[in-house]
């Protein structure tokens, strides 16, 4: 399986946002800047990410984004599911709609597949943004230790 990128720049966009939260709501333009993404792009994704329920927004010359919700409490695997869909390897193992084939009684390869499935889902979904931002803050803050010896 191979994500998109509206996958791959939902959940920057949305890290960033939740990096950012503290500041109050967060711009496209802001974002668009600092993860490198075309704002028109982003436009698109947040008019989905909206949709889905994961930001609410404020209109204005000082509007943006905020999370719509604490940032322990949005998966990774919601972001994705809501910019990407069903997260399943092939077809006829998706979640909704499932398409059969006419040997889905006999098939053996369809374990691999719900398998692989749920543990993609598993993944995505035990990482949350806070999770996210706690890694960023690691990795940010590693050289504004003092070393005395």
């Amino acid at each position: 399986m191979k994500l998109s990128t509206k996958g791959r720049y939902g959940v920057k966009a949305m890290l960033d946002i939740a990096i950012h939260s503290s500041e109050g709501q967060v711009s496209l333009k802001s974002i668009a800047e600092r993860q490198e993404i075309s704002e028109n792009y982003l436009e698109q994704l947040f008019a989905t990410l909206k949709k889905s329920g994961l930001v609410k927004s404020v209109r204005g010359a000082q509007g943006g984004y905020y999370l719509a919700g604490k940032p322990e409490e949005i998966s990774i695997g919601s972001i994705l599911r809501a910019l990407e869909g069903s997260l399943a390897p092939v077809d006829c193992v998706l979640e909704e709609n499932a398409q059969s084939c006419t040997r889905a009684d006999n098939c053996v390869t369809k374990l691999i597949w719900e398998k692989m499935r749920d543990k993609i889902n598993e993944a995505v979904d035990s990482i949350s943004l806070k999770d996210l931002v706690q890694e960023y803050n690691k990795l940010n803050n590693k050289d504004n230790y003092m070393y005395y010896i």
